[in-house]
């Protein structure tokens, strides 16, 4: 039977060391830490766009650049209280089905 739910396509999971980024698109919708498991319901990061990706180079200088990060790179969230520069990701994934629904909207 094929898959009937939510767009995957526009859904993307941006793996940290220590977080898990649900993306739709380029807004952050749903954030867990991989440690425990736990949804993190009061991140600076939810519900918020992605102002651009962050890379670090070995002789020091930043490389900013708009749109979402590729693996290696940080995300850079703009949310003007302030400014959120993530842990670089270490993988890009699809969200499973069942995990989708839970914050789809």
């Amino acid at each position: 039977m094929p898959y009937t739910g939510p767009e995957r396509r526009i859904h993307k999971v941006f793996v940290t060391r220590n977080t898990e980024y649900h993306m739709k698109s380029t807004t952050c919708v749903a954030i867990r830490d991989r440690k425990s498991g736990n949804w993190q319901k009061d991140h600076f990061a939810l519900l918020q766009e992605v102002s651009g990706s962050i890379f670090f180079e070995n002789c020091g200088s930043i490389k900013v650049t708009p749109g979402l990060p590729k693996v290696g790179e940080s995300m850079y969230f703009d949310i003007g209280r302030c400014d959120l520069i993530t842990s670089q990701v270490v993988s890009i994934e699809r969200p499973v089905p069942d995990l989708l629904v839970t914050y789809a909207s």
